[in-house]
């Protein structure tokens, strides 16, 4: 019974918005009328689908501050990339990239891409020696993330390159 009551809604529906058509078109042709009649009807037979994303719940950082910029990029667990930013990208331009001002407003970007997901709990791996390293771990605690695990991954040389000869004066 309810379903015949909503069908029936339906097509008085439909007929309300074949009427308004026909007085819109009044001094179009037959074909013309048929036309936007049909399109009237498909036009409440279309429903907006929102697409759904995965839900994750945790994911990793990885920050990369360098002299000259910070880039900054989270992934799942299996190294997905749900969201990427850098000062440069921001529209930061020469020193003012590398700044820890540049460096929160790039996670605050980051982390607008990652919300989308679910993303809650993040494991953050740093690498460099810029300015805007704590700047951005503090950042990601501020927008809401709850950091499990912080882990410097800053490239050491283990006595690397030969020095420059020195300057005999």
């Amino acid at each position: 019974m309810p379903e015949e009551k909503e069908s029936k809604e339906k097509i008085e529906k439909e007929e309300k918005l074949l009427a308004e058509t026909e007085k819109k078109s009044g001094a179009l042709d037959d074909g013309k009328k048929e036309n936007e009649e049909k399109s009237a009807v498909k036009e409440i037979k279309k429903k907006k689908s929102k697409k759904n994303k995965a839900q994750i719940l945790k994911g990793r950082v990885n920050i990369q501050c360098t002299y000259n910029n910070t880039l900054i990029n989270i992934s799942d667990l299996n190294g997905n990339i749900l969201g990427w930013s850098s000062s440069g990208l921001l529209g930061f331009k020469g020193a003012k990239k590398a700044t820890p001002y540049a460096a929160t407003q790039v996670v605050a970007n980051v982390s607008e891409k990652a919300k989308k997901y679910g993303v809650r709990e993040l494991e953050v791996s740093v690498k460099g020696v810029g300015s805007g390293r704590e700047a951005s771990i503090r950042a990601l605690s501020a927008n809401g993330f709850e950091l499990v695990s912080i882990k410097d991954n800053t490239p050491i040389p283990h006595n690397g390159c030969r020095p420059k000869k020195p300057r005999r004066v």
